[in-house]
């Protein structure tokens, strides 16, 4: 089928580097840091992995040099780690929410900063606080502290006046907190299953959470769509080697191949395994006219596939060919009555 190119549709891409769970910069960059690891680190060092007590308070430190010869400002974040749809890790800032099995958010426990400022190739510390819960906690608390240059005006005034893409770079660095060595066991709990998009295109999501303190490796799912009392499978789909934050949901999404959406009774049946690790569900829903029509509207997909509307052409030629001809016949009509008045005129004068 042949596609037309979709006039008008711009996607903006936010291009972020992301060099996470490392102690150096990259000499290219105009900052750079490093962690200053306590005595109560876990591991190699590579990332904060820290080794808490409950209720313990404790103030860690990542030092930051600025490489060039004007004053910079660091920008800092601190996130809680979540899962986006393709079964990545988001340790960076995100849209995506908490799960509603999150009982404590690493931003509620680790405060800091907003920002840095740096005077022309000067080092300084971030200091970072740390601030446990009172009771016990079996498994991990995780997240990542994001540090990004501010642009400057000038920058900023470049940056409005480019055209294209724009790349921004930042630096990551990972933080884990645990209280006790208590080995946790990883849950998943199946939440909805409901129609959407994904990357502009018909999709059915199915949304499950992770909803114990642990990660969850090595994640392969497997999801099928059959009309409500079939077992005729209409749509299906597999994805490995995914991952799952600690305490974290996921809007899975299975694409429906560039097909219209139709309204319907749907069920969906969902596999996800881990190693000797397997959770199914069979789940019933519903796409409503509203939503069939609302999505069929956004899909590019389709968009694309439909090429020129015809419809809508003939409509507005035949309009135009209308008014064409009303137009026509009013200039007619008084251009005759013209005619008459100076023809009456002249029978008169005789």
């Amino acid at each position: 089928m042949k596609k037309r190119i979709l006039l008008g549709l711009f996607l903006c891409l936010y291009i972020v580097s992301i060099f996470g769970f490392s102690n150096k910069a990259y000499a290219e960059l105009q900052f750079a840091y490093e962690t200053v690891l306590p005595e109560n680190q876990k591991g190699d060092g590579r990332y904060f992995d820290l080794r808490m007590t409950p209720g313990q308070e404790q103030k860690v430190q990542i030092m930051l040099t600025n490489r060039a010869d004007q004053e910079q400002t660091i920008e800092v974040s601190l996130n809680g780690t979540k899962t986006n749809s393709n079964g990545v890790l988001e340790y960076g800032p995100s849209a995506l929410k908490n799960d509603a099995s999150l009982k404590y958010d690493f931003k509620d426990i680790v405060k800091g900063p907003s920002e840095v400022t740096l005077g022309p190739n000067e080092t300084k510390p971030l200091e970072l606080t740390i601030k446990m819960p009172a009771t016990s906690y079996d498994g991990k608390i995780v997240g990542g502290i994001y540090l990004k240059s501010k642009p400057t005006k000038e920058e900023e005034e470049a940056n409005e006046k480019a055209k294209g893409v724009i790349n921004e770079y930042a630096f990551l660095v990972g933080m884990m907190l645990q209280e006790t060595d208590e080995p946790v066991t990883v849950d998943l709990k199946l939440n909805k299953v409901y129609a959407g998009l994904s990357n502009y295109r018909n999709s059915v999501f199915a949304n499950f959470s992770n909803i114990k303190a642990e990660y969850l490796n090595n994640m392969t799912v497997e999801m099928e769509v059959m009309a409500k009392g079939s077992d005729a499978v209409l749509y299906d789909t597999k994805k490995a080697d995914m991952k799952m934050a600690p305490n974290s949901m996921i809007e899975f999404p299975l694409e429906l191949n560039g097909d219209e959406m139709v309204a319907g009774d749907y069920k969906a049946h969902i596999l996800v395994t881990s190693g000797k690790q397997k959770w199914e569900w069979t789940k019933d829903f519903k796409i409503t006219n509203e939503e069939a029509d609302k999505y069929n509207a956004q899909d590019v997909s389709l968009i694309q596939e439909a090429g020129i509307n015809w419809k809508l052409v003939a409509l507005i030629a035949v309009g135009i060919f209308v008014a064409f001809l009303l137009v026509f016949f009013i200039v007619r009509t008084v251009n005759k009555n013209k005619k008459k008045k100076k023809g009456n005129r002249k029978k008169k004068k005789k």
